[in-house]
């Protein structure tokens, strides 16, 4: 007489409920989304502790720009404490003037490893930052609801670190590039200006030798 969905098929249905709702009040939508600045200042980083997830940004983003500095909160990122310690963690690092990116990171996991990510309270902190905040949990295939509301969704911590912070070899080579396109520029404009010159001379001395 009635099929119910049970167990995992229940949890996925309560979260597509909630992701619905959210959506509604316009937590998602794009004109919400903060640009993530060039170069931070320093990365706020809240990940699990001693977590592979961790090395990854650390050494990913430090590969790309060394020294950078990080300001890293280690919390529980799954069980019952999980959702109150990465709000809490979310909390302090927003209202650091010194954080100008925050990455919420962790590696992958079963639906329910992940839920604490889809969680209604720390939706709406994040989106309540006033920080820009990257969204990094598990594997490309996992969408915790925490990656719709962020500013920009990672596939993984590692491609968190290469999309928050730019290559030095590659700004180095761009800066190569653009002088050396400056130096034909105004080489370019010194021989026209001197051609110039030269037809003008020639001009004047024509016209001194007609007098």
């Amino acid at each position: 007489r009635e099929l119910r969905a049970v167990g995992l098929g229940q949890l996925l249905e309560q979260l597509a409920r909630l992701r619905a709702l959210l959506a509604a009040e316009g937590l998602f939508d794009a004109d919400r989304k903060r640009p993530l600045p060039f170069l931070p200042t320093r990365i706020g980083l809240i990940c699990g502790r001693a977590s592979a997830a961790m090395e990854d940004v650390l050494v990913n983003a430090r590969e790309r720009w060394p020294g950078m500095p990080f300001e890293v909160r280690e919390v529980p990122v799954q069980g019952t404490t999980a959702v109150s310690a990465i709000i809490e963690a979310l909390h302090d690092l927003d209202a650091r003037s010194d954080v100008d990116v925050i990455i919420i990171t962790r590696g992958g996991g079963s639906v329910e490893d992940l839920l604490p990510f889809s969680n209604e309270s720390l939706v709406r902190a994040v989106a309540a930052c006033t920080t820009p905040v990257v969204s990094a949990i598990g594997h490309e295939q996992d969408a915790p609801l925490i990656d719709f509301v962020a500013d920009l969704r990672a596939s993984t911590p590692t491609d968190a670190a290469k999309r928050v912070v730019p290559s030095w070899r590659e700004q180095v080579e761009l800066v190569g590039r653009l002088r050396q396109r400056g130096a034909r520029v105004v080489s370019g404009l010194v021989a026209r200006e001197q051609q110039a010159i030269g037809h003008r001379s020639e001009e004047h001395t024509s016209e001194l030798q007609s007098l």
